[in-house]
Formats: C-alpha cells, structure tokens, sequence
C-alpha cells in the first residue's frame, strides 16, 4: 500500500466521502488518541471476517498516526463549511 500522505487531499476526500471508511477511521483516531489502538488491533487480527491482506491494509492505516489526525481534522473542517 502506498502511504497517504496528510496534504493529500484527493485520498482525505475520498475516504470522508465513503461513510462507512470514514466512520470506521474516525473511530480508530479516537482509540489511538485515548491509547486503546492496541485493543482494535488484537480484535482485527482475531476476526475470521477478514482475509489476511484487508486486516494488513487495516492495520496499516490504525498506526499511521499522522494520516488520522490529518483525516480527523479535514472531516472535521469540512463538515462546518457544508
């Protein structure tokens, strides 16, 4: 997978446009913020619901720290000018 860099903004607009993306990404921000991003990646890796590959792109995501608090922050900013 190639690194979503913050300033990206075509990548951070297209995941706040997918709902169930952006939900689910905004969810792992705030467990990462409140130190739980630990607990998510043990559940993620115990689901049979998802093959090997998805759980890695997944887990990926969860620890880029940077590209969450980015995606955070512009649905944040972009639902106030909506």
């Amino acid at each position: 997978m190639t690194p979503v860099r913050p300033d990206d903004l075509e990548a951070l607009e297209s995941v706040s446009q997918n709902v169930m993306a952006r939900d689910l990404f905004l969810r792992v921000a705030h467990l990462s913020g409140a130190g739980e991003l630990n607990r998510f990646l043990f559940e993620l890796e115990e689901t049979e619901e998802l093959d090997a590959e998805t759980k890695a792109v997944f887990a990926e995501v969860a620890q880029d720290r940077t590209f969450l608090t980015a995606l955070d922050d512009y649905v944040h900013r972009t639902r106030l000018l909506h």
